[in-house]
């Protein structure tokens, strides 16, 4: 075997996480024994495995490549194997090149779409037919799909118990089943989720694409989750500009996000230059083991900057941008959120006449923000629109931060995604009278799912 082959499975091997493997082995059971299979625990001895079956080689790269893009490891599938996702889209639509199955493809779409609260349910139903000990809380959905097979609940020709517990709580991936079981030749790229609802014209309309975004939502397994940084800015050189309030903030977002099995860094009063350093620093952590980054930012701006507190400077889009795809690849795929509570800007509302400090409780701070990185899985979360003034009470803290985990602490548990959250959170701000003033909040994504917060039982 070549030097640059191993190399090759070396560096992939290195970048994929434990959920992964579990996921690379539940889609090689058409090709690999269950025994052998659950002897390997690590991706190396996967690899040599797929190599004795003759599966992959030096110039057999084709199922290495369909497990990647299967996994959502696109970055691999570019970086080191050279194709694009739309290449093996391509591909893939091709007569008998798919190599994984469409029945493991559709068990394995979803797996990955339940909630970890359908999980819970499935497994609930499932009491009688499987015994406890796999039905752990720790237990995968991946897991139980293969209990149910080897204990002969499902076949490939067989899924009426599986589509009869979907019915009761996810019918629109019992749907997905039915247009399995009604395909002849039926293709992954038929069903690929977002997928059509139903096999039928006429009911592909608003309820299912209703159904469709529902399946939608980003994996939080892990914990914790992900990291927290919190970058508040509370004492500046000049003392003119302290921001009086912000601790409140600060006190309130480390509240929500432990609760939510984050793990929460807060780092206080930086100066511009060490604001990128530090978000860089976090950008080149291992996140392989994280579902998800969340960064709060508070401070003073300028338009499109955020301000250190030695009055200097950084751009927002470079803040944002250490986390692309590119700059961080153990984030690629997953959500990235940036909260900004920005101290005012240059420029006031046209039709509002306002001094650049109040002389009550509140003090005003600004979006410094106009645009984002093209890039996906980024939301961005601003206390006012542009060029606008946001309200800071130096007493409980900004009216932004403050409803937002207001917002979390009473929506997460009826598991309402991010983005509805800020929604919420616009609505409520906009509808304050701040000293006869408004402040309209603004929401910047490119998120490709729901970002759903699991809350701990």
């Amino acid at each position: 075997m070549s030097t640059d082959f191993r190399k090759l499975l070396f560096e992939i091997s290195e970048a994929l996480v434990t959920e992964e493997l579990s996921a690379l082995k539940f889609l090689s059971l058409d090709h690999v024994s269950r025994r052998k299979l659950e002897a390997i625990h690590e991706p190396k001895a996967f690899f040599e495995v797929l190599q004795e079956k003759d599966k992959i080689g030096a110039g057999n790269l084709f199922f290495l490549k369909e497990l990647l893009y299967r996994i959502h490891r696109i970055d691999l599938l570019t970086t080191h194997l050279g194709c694009s996702r739309e290449e093996m889209e391509r591909e893939l639509q091709l007569p008998d090149r798919a190599q994984v199955s469409a029945y493991r493809q559709l068990l394995y779409g979803i797996a990955e779409d339940l909630t970890s609260e359908d999980v819970r349910s499935v497994k609930f139903l499932l009491q009688k037919q499987l015994p406890k000990n796999k039905l752990q809380e720790n237990a995968s959905m991946l897991q139980v799909l293969l209990e149910m097979e080897i204990n002969g609940i499902i076949k490939e020709d067989d899924m009426t118990m599986l589509k009869d517990i979907l019915q009761r709580f996810r019918p629109d991936i019992k749907k997905k089943i039915d247009a399995y079981e009604g395909k002849e030749n039926y293709s992954r790229e038929e069903v690929r989720y977002p997928a059509c609802v139903s096999a039928h014209p006429e009911e592909q309309g608003a309820e299912g694409e209703a159904a469709k975004w529902h399946g939608k939502t980003y994996k939080m397994k892990n914990n914790p989750h992900g990291y927290c940084l919190i970058l508040n800015n509370h004492i500046f050189k000049n003392p003119r500009y302290n921001r009086e309030g912000t601790l409140q903030d600060g006190e309130a977002v480390k509240r929500v996000f432990k609760w939510l099995q984050f793990e929460t860094s807060e780092y206080m009063d930086l100066e511009g230059k060490k604001i990128y350093e530090t978000v860089k620093e976090y950008s080149k952590k291992d996140h392989r083991n994280m579902d998800c980054f969340v960064c709060f930012i508070f401070s003073h701006g300028e338009k499109d900057k955020i301000k250190g507190v030695d009055d200097e400077c950084v751009n927002i889009e470079d803040l944002v941008s250490c986390f692309t795809g590119t700059n961080c690849p153990s984030l690629a795929g997953k959500p990235k959120v940036f909260i900004i509570q920005a101290c005012q800007g240059t420029e006031r509302h046209p039709s509002v006449a306002v001094e650049s400090d109040s002389s009550g409780h509140l003090e005003v701070d600004a979006s410094p923000l106009t645009s984002i990185p093209d890039k996906a899985d980024i939301l961005i979360g601003m206390a006012t629109v542009e060029d606008c003034l946001a309200y800071r009470n130096r007493e409980t803290g900004s009216v932004y931060i403050q409803s937002l985990c207001e917002k979390m602490e009473l929506l997460c548990p009826l598991h309402v995604d991010l983005t509805d959250i800020l929604t919420a959170v616009n609505d409520e701000v906009a509808r304050k009278e701040l000293e006869g003033f408004k402040q309209m909040p603004k929401i910047t994504s490119t998120l490709l799912k729901r970002l759903i917060f699991e809350v701990p039982q």
